[in-house]
Protein backbone atom coordinates (compact mmCIF):
# COMPACT_ATOMS: atom_id res chain seq x y z
CA UNK A 1 0.00 0.00 0.00
CA UNK A 2 1.24 3.50 -0.85
CA UNK A 3 1.97 5.81 2.07
CA UNK A 4 -0.60 8.61 1.73
CA UNK A 5 1.74 11.24 3.12
CA UNK A 6 4.22 10.51 0.34
CA UNK A 7 1.74 10.01 -2.50
CA UNK A 8 -0.23 13.08 -1.47
CA UNK A 9 -3.54 11.16 -1.47
CA UNK A 10 -5.21 11.20 1.94
CA UNK A 11 -8.56 9.54 1.27
CA UNK A 12 -11.41 8.96 -1.15
CA UNK A 13 -15.13 9.30 -0.69
CA UNK A 14 -17.95 8.13 -2.91
CA UNK A 15 -21.62 9.05 -2.61
CA UNK A 16 -24.84 9.84 -4.44
CA UNK A 17 -26.30 13.33 -4.61
CA UNK A 18 -29.82 12.70 -3.31
CA UNK A 19 -32.84 14.97 -3.73
CA UNK A 20 -33.85 14.54 -0.06
CA UNK A 21 -30.36 15.45 1.17
CA UNK A 22 -30.33 18.51 -1.10
CA UNK A 23 -33.66 19.59 0.47
CA UNK A 24 -32.32 18.98 4.01
CA UNK A 25 -29.11 20.87 3.31
CA UNK A 26 -30.99 23.76 1.69
CA UNK A 27 -33.19 24.01 4.79
CA UNK A 28 -30.20 23.77 7.16
CA UNK A 29 -28.35 26.55 5.31
CA UNK A 30 -31.44 28.78 4.98
CA UNK A 31 -31.39 28.51 1.17
CA UNK A 32 -34.71 29.88 -0.06
CA UNK A 33 -34.38 29.46 -3.84
CA UNK A 34 -36.99 26.82 -4.81
CA UNK A 35 -34.68 25.59 -7.59
CA UNK A 36 -33.04 23.47 -4.83
CA UNK A 37 -36.29 21.94 -3.55
CA UNK A 38 -38.76 21.80 -6.45
CA UNK A 39 -37.92 19.62 -9.44
CA UNK A 40 -40.32 21.47 -11.78
CA UNK A 41 -38.78 24.82 -10.87
CA UNK A 42 -35.29 23.34 -11.38
CA UNK A 43 -36.21 21.93 -14.79
CA UNK A 44 -37.78 25.25 -15.83
CA UNK A 45 -34.44 26.87 -14.90
CA UNK A 46 -32.60 24.44 -17.21
CA UNK A 47 -31.44 21.77 -14.74
CA UNK A 48 -32.09 18.05 -15.26
CA UNK A 49 -33.08 17.78 -11.58
CA UNK A 50 -32.74 19.89 -8.43
CA UNK A 51 -29.19 21.24 -8.17
CA UNK A 52 -27.25 20.88 -4.95
CA UNK A 53 -26.48 24.03 -3.01
CA UNK A 54 -22.99 25.40 -3.56
CA UNK A 55 -21.57 24.02 -0.30
CA UNK A 56 -23.28 20.62 -0.58
CA UNK A 57 -20.01 18.67 -0.84
CA UNK A 58 -19.50 19.16 2.91
CA UNK A 59 -21.90 16.22 3.34
CA UNK A 60 -18.98 14.06 2.18
CA UNK A 61 -17.68 14.45 5.72
CA UNK A 62 -20.44 12.14 6.87
CA UNK A 63 -19.12 9.46 4.50
CA UNK A 64 -15.43 9.78 5.36
CA UNK A 65 -13.46 8.13 8.16
CA UNK A 66 -12.56 11.42 9.84
CA UNK A 67 -10.72 9.73 12.73
CA UNK A 68 -8.42 7.95 10.27
CA UNK A 69 -7.91 11.23 8.37
CA UNK A 70 -6.77 13.02 11.54
CA UNK A 71 -4.51 10.10 12.51
CA UNK A 72 -3.02 9.85 9.00
CA UNK A 73 -2.03 13.51 9.05
CA UNK A 74 -0.88 13.31 12.67
CA UNK A 75 -3.05 16.25 13.69
CA UNK A 76 -3.88 17.20 17.27
CA UNK A 77 -7.57 17.82 16.62
CA UNK A 78 -8.00 20.03 19.71
CA UNK A 79 -5.53 22.51 18.17
CA UNK A 80 -6.93 22.52 14.61
CA UNK A 81 -9.01 25.28 13.07
CA UNK A 82 -10.22 25.66 9.49
CA UNK A 83 -8.35 28.52 7.85
CA UNK A 84 -10.36 28.61 4.63
CA UNK A 85 -12.50 26.59 2.23
CA UNK A 86 -12.90 27.35 -1.47
CA UNK A 87 -15.18 25.57 -3.94
CA UNK A 88 -14.68 25.69 -7.70
CA UNK A 89 -17.59 24.28 -9.69
CA UNK A 90 -16.90 23.00 -13.17
CA UNK A 91 -20.58 22.09 -13.43
CA UNK A 92 -23.52 22.01 -11.02
CA UNK A 93 -24.15 18.87 -9.00
CA UNK A 94 -27.74 17.67 -9.27
CA UNK A 95 -29.90 14.99 -7.72
CA UNK A 96 -29.02 11.67 -9.30
CA UNK A 97 -25.31 12.44 -9.70
CA UNK A 98 -22.78 9.97 -8.31
CA UNK A 99 -19.46 11.51 -7.28
CA UNK A 100 -16.07 10.27 -6.14
CA UNK A 101 -13.85 12.69 -4.28
CA UNK A 102 -10.11 12.19 -3.92
CA UNK A 103 -8.48 14.34 -1.26
CA UNK A 104 -4.77 15.13 -1.58
CA UNK A 105 -2.21 17.11 0.38
CA UNK A 106 -0.91 19.97 -1.75
CA UNK A 107 1.11 21.71 0.97
CA UNK A 108 2.12 20.94 4.57
CA UNK A 109 4.38 23.53 6.20
CA UNK A 110 5.44 24.82 9.61
CA UNK A 111 5.20 28.58 10.07
CA UNK A 112 6.02 30.96 12.84
CA UNK A 113 3.00 32.66 14.34
CA UNK A 114 2.77 36.40 14.93
CA UNK A 115 3.12 35.93 18.68
CA UNK A 116 6.16 33.70 18.51
CA UNK A 117 4.50 30.26 18.49
CA UNK A 118 4.63 27.91 15.57
CA UNK A 119 1.77 26.53 13.54
CA UNK A 120 1.32 23.85 10.95
CA UNK A 121 -0.60 24.81 7.81
CA UNK A 122 -1.98 21.93 5.75
CA UNK A 123 -3.56 22.66 2.37
CA UNK A 124 -5.79 19.94 0.95
CA UNK A 125 -7.46 19.66 -2.42
CA UNK A 126 -10.37 17.36 -3.20
CA UNK A 127 -11.39 16.70 -6.78
CA UNK A 128 -14.90 15.36 -7.23
CA UNK A 129 -15.52 13.49 -10.45
CA UNK A 130 -18.88 12.29 -11.76
CA UNK A 131 -19.88 8.80 -12.87
CA UNK A 132 -18.20 9.41 -16.25
CA UNK A 133 -14.93 10.36 -14.54
CA UNK A 134 -15.35 14.01 -15.51
CA UNK A 135 -14.30 16.62 -12.92
CA UNK A 136 -17.30 18.40 -11.42
CA UNK A 137 -16.08 20.21 -8.29
CA UNK A 138 -12.71 21.13 -6.82
CA UNK A 139 -12.47 21.91 -3.14
CA UNK A 140 -9.51 23.53 -1.40
CA UNK A 141 -9.26 23.43 2.38
CA UNK A 142 -6.63 25.00 4.61
CA UNK A 143 -6.25 23.55 8.08
CA UNK A 144 -4.20 25.30 10.74
CA UNK A 145 -2.83 23.39 13.70
CA UNK A 146 -1.69 25.77 16.42
CA UNK A 147 1.50 24.94 18.28
CA UNK A 148 1.26 23.53 21.78
CA UNK A 149 0.74 26.04 24.59
CA UNK A 150 3.69 26.36 26.94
Amino acid sequence: MTDPLHSGEVDRVEYDIERGKIREFARATFTTDPVHTDREVAQAAGFADVPATLTHTVVAGHQRDQRKFVETLGLALERVVVGSVKWTYLRPLSAGDHVVGTRRIVDDVQREGKRGGSMRVVTLETEYVDADGEPAVQLEEVLIERGEQR
